[in-house]
């Protein structure tokens, strides 16, 4: 009888281990290589590409737009207004720009298949060479401060801000508001009319630009120095 017992007390004992050791399991925790909020702030490396200085602001104003890619239209599915969407919707394989549609639509030279589509202008060579870069160099959530308004000069500061926040709507092929900043002529054009300080201020009775928003502190306070300057082609 006290064989039968100590038997069953075994068995229940067995049981009661194996079933502890079923229930525990790992986490089902996915890394978080990628944030959604930019990494700290660092001083600009020259030979670094980082994404709140330059791919959003590009993409934002060439492909986010009502009718395309905004989060409204969502054009294909694709939303490119913030990291997060561009990594998911534009499918971006850090370090394989190859393997990225975000990539590979913005060189396609097919009419029916380039990105963005006529009217608008395809993005220039050095505006694809800057997506190819930040994607090979890990497409990281990244931002740097670097804010020189002291020597402001157009080649450097003024171009750079323009590119990134302007041209692809304001371009010698696509006028929007019959407004152009492609070259130096262009821009000086809308600066003697007035329309660039007082659109880039958001002044009443002129068009607020860029449309995705007002231009952070530091660019706005090159472009306001230079054309207060008188707008030198330096």
């Amino acid at each position: 009888m006290k064989n039968i017992i100590s038997a069953s007390v075994f068995i229940l004992i067995l049981l009661a281990m194996i079933s502890s050791q079923a229930c525990k399991h790992q986490p089902d925790v996915t890394p978080n290589n990628n944030p959604t909020s930019p990494t700290n702030s660092v001083s600009c490396d020259p030979d670094s590409v980082y994404f709140e200085n330059s791919i959003l602001p590009l993409l934002v104003s060439s492909c986010a737009k009502s009718g395309c890619h905004d989060a409204a239209t969502q054009e294909d599915g694709v939303i490119l207004d913030n990291y997060t969407n561009i990594m998911k919707t534009g499918r971006v394989k850090a370090g394989n720009p190859s393997g990225s549609e975000l990539y590979e639509v913005i060189i396609e030279t097919r009419s029916s298949k380039v990105m963005p589509p006529p009217p608008d202008n395809p993005l220039s060579a050095e505006q694809q060479a800057l997506i190819k870069k930040w994607i090979d160099q890990g497409a990281k959530n990244n931002k740097c401060i670097e804010c020189d308004s002291v020597n402001v000069t157009f080649s450097k500061q003024v171009t750079s801000t323009l590119n990134a926040n302007c041209v692809s709507c304001h371009n010698a092929s696509s006028t929007s508001g019959g407004v152009s900043l492609h070259n130096y002529a262009a821009v000086k054009t809308n600066v003697d009319n007035g329309k660039l300080i007082g659109s880039i201020n958001h002044r009443i009775g002129f068009v607020t630009m860029p449309p995705s928003g007002k231009l952070d502190n530091c660019n706005l306070t090159i472009i306001n120095k230079w054309i207060n300057d008188g707008a030198p082609n330096n």
